[in-house]
């Protein structure tokens, strides 16, 4: 390793990612992701898209119960 090293053309933060910015992976079980999936070819849907409506169904179903 060199004693000193020189970053006088360095850029702070070149590789930073906010926390809220990065898609963590999710792995679904494989009846649910067959399940899933069955239903995005019938209604053309991306799975992305349809899991994303599902759990705001949900979250809306949880909220309702809530209160």
């Amino acid at each position: 390793m060199k004693e000193e090293y020189d970053f006088s053309d360095a850029e702070q933060g070149k590789f930073y990612i906010p926390a809220e910015d990065i898609n963590v992976p999710i792995y679904l079980d494989n009846d649910i992701n067959q399940s899933l999936n069955d239903k995005c070819q019938a209604t053309h849907e991306s799975l992305q898209k349809l899991v994303n409506d599902l759990l705001r169904k949900d979250i809306e179903i949880a909220k309702r119960v809530a209160l």
